[in-house]
C-alpha cells in the first residue's frame, strides 16, 4: 500500500511500470467515482437515467484524464474526500436529507390532509341528503296537519284552506354536481401544490448540491494553495520530521517546552479553537436536527388526524329527530252571556291533532370514497436518522480530517513540507 501510494503521489513516475500503476490506479479511482456520480443524480438529483449515464461517462473520461496528467489535480481530488467531512460536505449531507424528506415526507403530509378532506366532504354530502329528506317528512306531516284542520265538527267553521305550502328541491342532483366539483378543484389545487414543491425543491436540491460539488472542489484547491504559498497555514504539528530535526540539532527540549501549543496530527489531542469549532458545527447540526423533527412531527400529526376522522367517521350513528305535533282548537259560545250570569263558560272542539314523527340524520355512508391515511415511512426516518449521525460524526472528526489533508498534501509536495518544518523550528527557537 505505502508503494501504491507514493506511485499516486509521485509527480512524474520513474519507469514504465510505474506509469502502468498510475494508470491503473486513476483508471479504478475514475470507475468507482463515476458510478457513484451516476447513482447520485440519478437517485438522489432524480435526473433521467440517459442523461445521468452520458454525465458520468463523460466526468469518468475527463477525471481520468486529469487525475494521470496533472499531479496537482491528484492532490486535490485525494483531499476532496476528507473535505467531506468538513462543513462543506455536511452540506451535501444536508441538501440530500431536504431532498429525502421533501420526496417522501411532504407527499405523505398532503396526501393525509387530503384524506381529511374528503372525510369532511362525505360528511357533507350525506348530511345534505339527509336534510333534504327531511324536507320531504315535513312536506307530509303538513299535509296531515292541514287535512286534519279542514275536519272541523260543523262546515260553519272550517277554515277555507288548512294546508301548508312548502317549496322543495326534488332534484338533488345539482347539489351533488356543485359538492363533487368543489371536491375536485380542492384535489386539484392540493395536486399543483403538490408539484410544485417537488418541482422547486428538486430544482433548488439540483443548483445546491452542484454550488456545494463545486465548492467542496474550490475548498481543497484553497487549501493547497495556502499549503504552498503560506509557511505558517496550518502548521502547529510535532511530526515525525520535526522530531528528527530536533533530534539532529539536539533541541528536543523545544517539543517537549511547547507541548500545549502543539499538537501531534496522529494523536487524539483537539486544541481550544478545534474544540470550540467542533462545538459551533453541532450547535448547526442540532439547529437542523429541530428542523427536520418539526417536518417528521407534522407527518405524524397529519396521520394521526387523518386516522382518526377516518374511524370516527365509520362510528358515526345516525342522529335521530323527532318531530311531535299537538294541535286542539275550540270555539267559545256566547262567552259575555255566562259572564253576566257568573258562569264558566263552554267551549266547542273544533279539532284535535296530536302526532309524531321519526327520521334519522345520516352524516357518513359506506358508499363515500375515503382513501385510507398513509403512516409515516419508518425506512426515511431511518435514513434521515442515519445521516444525521454521520453529520455529528463529521462534526466532532473536522480536525482530524484537517489534519489528513495536510498529510495528503505533506506526501504530494515534500520539499515544501521541509520548508515547512524548517520555518516552525525556527519559530519554536525564536520563541525560545
Amino acid at each position: 500500500v505505502a508503494e501504491l501510494w507514493w506511485i499516486y503521489s509521485k509527480p512524474v513516475p520513474a519507469d514504465n511500470r510505474e506509469l502502468w500503476t498510475l494508470f491503473l490506479q486513476c483508471s479504478c479511482i475514475t470507475a468507482v467515482i463515476g458510478g457513484l456520480f451516476y447513482n447520485w443524480m440519478f437517485a438522489s438529483l432524480e435526473y433521467s437515467w440517459h442523461l445521468s449515464v452520458a454525465m458520468a461517462i463523460s466526468f469518468s473520461l475527463l477525471l481520468l484524464l486529469t487525475l494521470f496528467l496533472v499531479h496537482p489535480a491528484r492532490c486535490v481530488f485525494s483531499m476532496i474526500m476528507p473535505t467531506l467531512g468538513t462543513k462543506q460536505g455536511r452540506r451535501l449531507l444536508f441538501s440530500t436529507c431536504i431532498m429525502i424528506a421533501v420526496v417522501n415526507i411532504t407527499p405523505n403530509i398532503i396526501s393525509n390532509i387530503k384524506t381529511i378532506l374528503q372525510v369532511i366532504q362525505c360528511i357533507c354530502k350525506n348530511s345534505s341528503d339527509s336534510l333534504l329528506n327531511s324536507t320531504a317528512l315535513l312536506e307530509k306531516v303538513s299535509w296531515e296537519f292541514g287535512d286534519a284542520i279542514q275536519e272541523a265538527t260543523h262546515s260553519i267553521y272550517k277554515p277555507m284552506n288548512g294546508h301548508f305550502r312548502i317549496s322543495l328541491l326534488q332534484n338533488s342532483s345539482l347539489i351533488y354536481q356543485k359538492m363533487h366539483l368543489a371536491g375536485e378543484k380542492i384535489s386539484r389545487e392540493f395536486l399543483s401544490v403538490e408539484v410544485l414543491v417537488k418541482d422547486s425543491v428538486r430544482v433548488a436540491n439540483r443548483l445546491a448540491a452542484g454550488f456545494f460539488m463545486l465548492y467542496l472542489c474550490f475548498e481543497s484547491s484553497w487549501y493547497l494553495k495556502n499549503y504552498l504559498t503560506n509557511l505558517s497555514f496550518d502548521n502547529f504539528y510535532i511530526t515525525k520530521k520535526l522530531e528528527r530535526l530536533a533530534m539532529d540539532r539536539r533541541a528536543a527540549h523545544l517539543l517537549v517546552g511547547s507541548s500545549k501549543k502543539l499538537i501531534r496530527p496522529t494523536g487524539l489531542k483537539l486544541s481550544r479553537e478545534e474544540v470550540v469549532l467542533c462545538l459551533v458545527q453541532a450547535m448547526l447540526v442540532t439547529v437542523a436536527l429541530m428542523l427536520m423533527l418539526v417536518l417528521v412531527a407534522m407527518d405524524h400529526f397529519a396521520f394521526s388526524v387523518a386516522d382518526t376522522a377516518v374511524r370516527r367517521a365509520a362510528q358515526f350513528s345516525a342522529v335521530p329527530v323527532t318531530l311531535s305535533i299537538k294541535y286542539k282548537a275550540e270555539m267559545g259560545i256566547m262567552p259575555f252571556l255566562y259572564k253576566l250570569f257568573w258562569r264558566p263558560s263552554e267551549a266547542l272542539l273544533l279539532s284535535d291533532f296530536n302526532r309524531t314523527y321519526h327520521h334519522h340524520l345520516i352524516f357518513s355512508s359506506a358508499r363515500c370514497r375515503i382513501s385510507p391515511p398513509g403512516p409515516p415511512n419508518p425506512s426515511v426516518l431511518l435514513v434521515v436518522g442515519l445521516l444525521f449521525c454521520i453529520l455529528y460524526g463529521s462534526a466532532f472528526l473536522e480536525p482530524f480530517a484537517r489534519r489528513l489533508c495536510r498529510g495528503i498534501a505533506a506526501s504530494f509536495f515534500q520539499g515544501c513540507e521541509e520548508k515547512r518544518v524548517l520555518h516552525l523550528y525556527r519559530k519554536l527557537a525564536r520563541r525560545h
